[in-house]
């Protein structure tokens, strides 16, 4: 709703009118289908080398001894390697909470009318339930 005559945002994207936004369907089947395969792709396919990528990086580091321009990059190197091994981490857990969170969504509206029922405040309490966004 405009302020004292202030138009209404309108997105970069054409014939995209924010105002006319009353509510947001989901299609809790394809949210299920959605979660399995995104827990088994995570499972399957990234976790084997997430672990394999960080048994490398845990290797131990070689020493500068008294040559202090290696000393400042194995120092970079370490501070980017922790940096890398944080991200795969959290690669790994904000992927399993999204896909849990969408199946404990998708479970609780399951054979209901989820068009009507589903409330913001429904996801967020699922993205908290598996620690997710906020929740961890």
């Amino acid at each position: 709703m405009p302020i004292d005559n202030e138009p209404v945002y309108r997105s970069s994207v054409d014939n995209y009118d924010l105002s006319d936004i009353d509510g947001i369907e989901a299609d809790i089947a394809a949210m299920e289908e959605f979660a399995a395969g995104l827990k088994a792709d995570l499972e399957q396919n990234y976790v084997p080398h997430a672990d394999l990528v960080a048994e490398k990086m845990l290797a131990a580091p070689l020493t500068a001894g008294e040559f202090y321009e290696f000393d400042q990059f194995l120092f970079t190197h370490t501070q980017v390697q922790d940096a890398t091994f944080r991200n795969v981490d959290n690669y790994v857990d904000g992927t399993y909470q999204f896909a849990t969170s969408a199946e404990q969504i998708s479970a609780k509206y399951r054979g209901s009318d989820a068009f009507s029922r589903a409330k913001l405040s429904d996801v967020d309490a699922a993205f908290r339930a598996s620690g997710g966004p906020n929740g961890s």
